[in-house]
């Protein structure tokens, strides 16, 4: 399972809030059976503007998600949905994003 890579939210409890899940653990670590994930939501379906740097707005299958960096989870890989795609070439704000809530800077 690559780093960055977008699965489907199996879970039916919060897949309508959270549709999707971006797979943000390292490469180095695919023998483990868990994954650390972050939930992307609809951009629209948002009334409040949260911190950008914290929750960037990222496009995926041409729709605008944002990163809900705080919800940042450990789960096990065979909860993970299948493989959607993948949000590689936006790496610089997703790391950004974790480290922002890891640091605070």
């Amino acid at each position: 399972m690559p780093q960055f890579a977008v699965h489907r939210n199996k879970n039916p409890q919060s897949k309508s809030t959270f549709p999707l899940l971006v797979d943000v653990q390292s490469d180095l670590l695919e023998e483990l059976n868990t994954r650390v994930v972050i939930p992307l939501t609809r951009a629209a379906g948002l009334a409040r503007k949260p911190l950008s740097h914290l929750t960037p707005a990222l496009s995926f299958d041409g729709d605008t998600y944002l990163l809900m960096t705080p919800q940042l989870a450990g789960i096990a890989r065979a909860d993970l949905g299948p493989q959607a795609g993948t949000l590689l070439d936006q790496r610089e704000q997703i790391v950004a994003a974790v480290e922002f809530l890891l640091t605070g800077f």
